[in-house]
């Protein structure tokens, strides 16, 4: 097996004995890093320290990781252009952060009869969305809602 010090610095190559005794006069504990590699690599360290290393390491990597979340909009059929405006303005918000968003167009009364309706609505909100996103899987009515997902690319 490869062994290297606890600097770093390659000692070479030697069997697994005589490894075990070189950290056993350094105080210190032999570790087995890169099992598959071809011979295996092993490091003279403290254990403690290195379990402690890790542990920091994985808690800073999962600091940085972000979720994506399923944000949801809704919106009526009668919604003027402005508002209509503003609302894109937040889903793109939501998407640069990135967030999945559902958006929901709401149906209510005898506006059920008109679903080509709120199908025209839904192109107008995806073209003024632009490029930048991608529709996940296809529209869909849930009882009086016309349902879309969208995410950033």
């Amino acid at each position: 097996m490869r062994v290297l010090s606890a600097d770093g610095e390659q000692l070479g190559i030697m069997s697994s004995r005589d490894a075990q005794l070189r950290a056993r006069d350094a105080g210190l504990d032999l570790v087995e890093i890169s099992p598959n590699a071809n011979p295996p690599v092993v490091k003279i360290i403290d254990w403690g320290k290195f379990q402690y290393q890790k542990m920091k390491e994985q808690s800073r990597a999962k600091k940085k990781a972000k979720s994506s979340e399923l944000r949801q909009i809704r919106l009526g059929l009668k919604i003027g252009d402005n508002d209509l405006n503003i609302k894109i303005r937040k889903i793109l918000e939501l998407l640069e952060d990135g967030d999945r968003v559902k958006i929901m167009i709401i149906f209510r009364g005898r506006e059920l009869a008109h679903k080509e309706i709120g199908t025209e609505l839904m192109n107008k909100i995806i073209a003024k969305l632009g490029d930048n996103i991608i529709v996940d899987g296809k529209s869909q009515m849930s009882g009086r809602n016309l349902v879309f997902m969208v995410r950033h690319k």
